[in-house]
């Protein structure tokens, strides 16, 4: 199928012409013909599966074909709320790509930069806002947003948006906007049924779309656990990072701290590496996000705030430093890599504290996950009894060997090169409600650290491995 099939328009179809796309993903196959046909969608898909492109090019379509009508000109037609600023950043490219020959105004709103742009976009009308829920609530309690002309609503991350951080924001929110004519999207990679319940609050019996089984990491990403002490963590991650397969890394710790602490970890020995998470200023995440994109750093060390909003092509592992005690997140943390069919591996280190949480992930993801012993590296044995008490499985990954899947385990690319592993979710609303903070106590950010040079050394270093399976066609991420 192509996306001339799909019913977009004829300005719509030359921007994703120039853009070099030729073919649709499934789930944009799917929702994008419900959405042109006026329908609410929850859309449900991996990461890397283009989502953003299946709700924005008929939106899009849709607001240029109502452009011209009255009453129309000087009010919002199109709200996306989104849980981060990277998320707003990213949709706004986007949205720029897709709408270059649409003559639609775009305003972004977010914390951590002055409000006064905002406001003045907002009175002055756009068509199209995209925003976190935080800054967006402070505008409306300042009067700065007319909302009576809404015609579409999107919650992107709907699981994230509606969970119960998000929801007395979200509730808020939609509270005060129209309830008649307006189109109602949610997309996220996973939602659980509980949640999707809550989705009926905002929705007129909304059409499902959902491809492939929800909750399940994408297929291109290989998956490794390594066992290691908390102690050794910091050195496994450096005897890692000699192999020069790994030369553009995503690093996911638990704290803010432990994100800087890393950073600054790798910093000493030369590896390229920054941090990003809701401490820091926005210049100093889009700073830091550029260069990661630029390939001046090697590794970027951030927080689950993180997860759901980078899109960086090629990036070649994820690394879960810290095992994420919340399953959900594990499949938005690993899906960073591996996306548009491009092959990638994830490495998760695990400790004994963490044996229940690889349990509920492998239960939560219907798969097993292997241990790997890391090679060229040894262990010491953590003989300290895990904290939390439970039964917890024995340790397996500090005997002799090369280790072998439990289950079966998963595919297995040899002992050498590559080396990876599984992960989990964020730390719950503490990193989102600081986040939706973000214009009151961003500091100074002082602790943003660069360091050592671009690539690894070595003339391995700019081998890029990853093999994109869909063939010469290029499709929507």
């Amino acid at each position: 199928m192509s996306f001339q099939t799909l019913g977009l328009g004829p300005n719509i179809l030359q921007a994703i012409e120039e853009s070099g796309y030729t073919e649709p993903t499934p789930i944009q196959t799917a929702a994008i013909p419900l959405i042109i046909k006026g329908k609410d969608v929850i859309g449900i898909a991996q990461t890397g599966t283009g989502k953003t492109a299946a709700f924005t090019l008929p939106m899009l379509a849709t607001l240029e074909r109502l452009k011209g009508e009255g009453g129309r000109q000087h009010k919002t037609r199109a709200l996306v709320i989104s849980p981060t600023r990277e998320l707003v950043v990213q949709i706004h490219d986007n949205v720029e790509a897709y709408a270059k020959h649409v003559p639609l105004r775009v305003a972004t709103v977010y914390g951590g930069v002055g409000e006064g742009p905002q406001k003045k976009a907002l009175r002055n009308g756009v068509d199209l806002v995209i925003a976190t829920p935080g800054r967006l609530m402070d505008l409306m309690d300042q009067g700065c947003a007319d909302f009576s002309g809404l015609e579409f609503l999107v919650l992107d991350e709907a699981d994230r948006m509606l969970d119960m951080g998000f929801l007395p924001n979200i509730r808020r929110i939609v509270k005060d906007l129209p309830k008649k004519n307006r189109q109602t999207l949610l997309f996220s990679a996973t939602l659980s049924r509980e949640i999707e319940k809550l989705t009926h609050e905002f929705q007129n019996k909304p059409q499902t779309v959902e491809i492939g089984r929800r909750s399940n990491p994408a297929d291109t990403v290989e998956q490794y656990v390594h066992e290691v002490p908390k102690s050794q963590k910091i050195d496994l991650l450096k005897h890692l990072l000699q192999d020069n397969e790994m030369y553009s890394v995503l690093v996911f710790t638990r704290t803010k701290y432990g994100a800087d602490r890393v950073a600054r970890q790798l910093g000493r020995d030369k590896i390229s590496s920054g941090a990003i998470h809701s401490n820091r200023s926005q210049n100093q995440r889009a700073r830091a996000l550029q260069d990661f994109k630029d390939g001046k750093i090697r590794v970027l060390v951030a927080t689950d705030i993180a997860a759901r909003g980078i899109d960086v092509d090629g990036i070649t592992h994820v690394v879960n430093f810290d095992f994420p005690p919340h399953t959900e997140d594990y499949v938005h943390r690993i899906g960073r890599t591996g996306r548009a069919n491009m092959d990638g591996v994830a490495i998760s280190f695990l400790t004994g504290e963490d044996r229940d949480a690889l349990k509920a992930l492998e239960r939560f993801i219907r798969r097993s996950i292997q241990i790997r012993k890391p090679e060229g590296f040894e262990c010491k044995p953590d003989n300290r009894p895990p904290q939390g008490g439970g039964q917890n499985r024995p340790s397996r990954g500090f005997k002799q060997g090369k280790g072998k899947p439990r289950h079966g385990g998963n595919r297995s690319k040899g002992s050498g090169g590559r080396k990876g592993g599984g992960g989990g979710r964020s730390q719950g609303g503490g990193e989102n409600r600081s986040e939706e903070n973000q214009g009151r106590s961003q500091g100074g950010g002082r602790n943003h650290s660069f360091s050592g040079g671009g690539r690894p050394a070595g003339g391995g270093g700019q081998r890029r491995r990853l093999t994109n399976r869909s063939g010469a066609k290029r499709s929507f991420r």
